[in-house]
């Protein structure tokens, strides 16, 4: 029965919504953790050049020192569920940002391949906590009328740190290689001391106020993050309407400190559809090559026949320029269009600039002459893959992972699906070197091109679309209809 002094859906029908400057400013903050995984993308595909010449290492080599960061963020991806529901979203951040400065440090103070590792394992730990939780605090503190644009901003941090990084190698290349490598990974200690303080700027998320019973709080922290008063009166009820729910459904399966994870491995129907789109999306998103790209590039076109260190980091600042601008393009039209078209058309397009790429590298693998137009068109090819990239698969997946899981699972479902992101994206920059070396980067390109066409039929199937739901009304759509009309009766037969 509904509840006759709770707030009606009517304060945000004919109101049109408009953008809330506090959200935002909260939103940026949170999402500029990101810059630090950005960031280390685009300088390590530079400073992995002279790493491999000042310290002796071979390509094997390489590959671990490029993946290992992203396998280790796998252990802060799992682990910051646990942490954010116990510390909170604000403090897991502070620790996402502290973890990352000591990794920056270690990186740049280095003096071997072993204490370099060292340093990127540390690193990596800071980044798969940064990553779950910037989207998962965005999603949590702003309305449903922006949180696509806003929680899709950590995908544009991402890419701002990518392009950060080409500048930083383009500007650094010309120092001495015993100096150039060790500045550009230290550097990044810098961003880190400031992003950690940030906090002091941040409310709270609401829902995890109302999770730990701080009501008082969760209502301050609505009224500065809401149009008016009725609207945030309607999201807390809403918020606490559903950690109610999750409460009385964790009493009545007598659920301990275990439960979430007991959950996942007995999941009901409609979790298992949720987990099902979360960790697949993140999985293409992986399986994708974007990152192995973005590492390898200049490895791309040395063997396309360019050799100039300037030429090949001049190409990755083109291509991160591109990135940035339709990532911003991405985040604009997101909350117009929807989550399902951007992402189709940005999958559809990866495709066939991956067929593209591989045309061209295909041919340039057997040409002597190395023509300037096959080069070109390699280069367009790579500079449109990252930017349909940027449009659907990039922000769209931290979207999605941070709004479809429930309230009680939100933060460790979004640390489970992230955390298959980082080991994908391990795993492919751990061996896309060898299996180029195997069937040629021209192979490799077409293998990811058929895994992004599985991958847009994957969305068509699977995904549904998010636009202007709360986060309370988007378990619905994964909810089967005779399920619901089931546990309805089981209900009025109890009553």
């Amino acid at each position: 029965m509904d509840d006759p002094k709770a707030p009606t859906s009517a304060a945000s029908g004919p109101k049109k919504p408009r953008a809330n400057k506090y959200v935002l400013f909260c939103a940026i903050l949170a999402s500029t953790n990101s810059i630090l995984l950005g960031y280390d993308i685009g300088v390590m595909s530079g400073a992995v050049i002279f790493i491999r010449e000042n310290l002796k290492i071979t390509y094997v080599q390489e590959q671990f020192l490029v993946g290992i960061l992203n396998v280790c963020s796998l252990v802060g991806s799992l682990a910051s569920g646990k942490t954010s529901d116990l510390i909170g979203r604000r403090y897991t951040i502070v620790l996402a940002a502290s973890t990352f400065l000591i990794g920056a440090v270690l990186m740049g103070l280095a003096p071997s391949y072993a204490f370099l590792m060292a340093g990127r394992v540390v690193a990596g730990i800071g980044v798969g906590y940064s990553l779950m939780i910037a989207p998962l605090y965005t999603a949590e503190i702003a309305p449903a009328s922006v949180r696509g644009m806003l929680t899709s901003l950590p995908e544009f941090f991402i890419v701002a740190g990518i392009l950060l990084g080409y500048v930083c190698n383009y500007a650094l290349a010309g120092l001495p290689e015993r100096f150039n490598w060790r500045i550009m990974l230290g550097i990044a200690a810098i961003p880190a001391i400031g992003l950690g303080s940030n906090i002091i700027f941040m409310p709270e998320s609401p829902r995890w106020l109302v999770m730990k019973g701080r009501i008082e709080e969760a209502k301050r922290v609505l009224l500065k993050t809401s149009r008016d008063e009725e609207e945030a009166a309607l999201r807390l009820h809403e918020i606490t309407q559903a950690a109610h729910d999750d409460a009385d459904l964790a009493s009545s399966k007598g659920w301990s400190g275990q439960g979430v994870w007991r959950e996942f491995l007995h999941p009901s129907p409609a979790l298992r559809r949720i987990l099902i789109t979360a960790i697949g999306i993140n999985f293409f998103m992986q399986a994708s090559g974007n990152d192995a790209v973005i590492y390898y590039t200049p490895e791309v076109f040395r063997a396309a026949g360019i050799h100039n260190k300037k030429k090949l980091f001049g190409i990755t600042v083109i291509m991160g320029c591109s990135k940035a601008a339709f990532v911003m393009v991405s985040a604009l039209f997101l909350d117009r269009f929807g989550r399902r078209p951007l992402l189709l058309l940005g999958s559809v397009g990866m495709a066939c600039s991956l067929a593209a790429l591989g045309l061209g590298s295909k041919f340039l693998e057997h040409s002597g002459s190395k023509p300037v137009w096959a080069i070109v068109v390699s280069i367009v090819a790579v500079c449109a893959d990252v930017s349909f990239f940027s449009i659907g698969l990039g922000p769209i997946t931290w979207v999605y992972s941070s709004e479809v899981f429930p309230l009680r699972l939100r933060a460790q479902g979004t640390a489970l699906a992230i955390s298959v992101n980082r080991l994908m994206s391990g795993a492919v920059s751990m061996s896309f070197l060898s299996i180029s070396h195997r069937i040629s980067f021209g192979g490799m390109f077409f293998v990811l091109c058929g895994v992004m066409v599985l991958g847009s039929l994957f969305f068509y199937f699977f995904l549904p679309e998010t636009k202007g739901r709360t986060l309370e009304e988007i378990g619905a759509l994964f909810e089967d209809k005779n399920e619901v009309d089931n546990t309805k009766a089981k209900e009025m037969t109890q009553l």
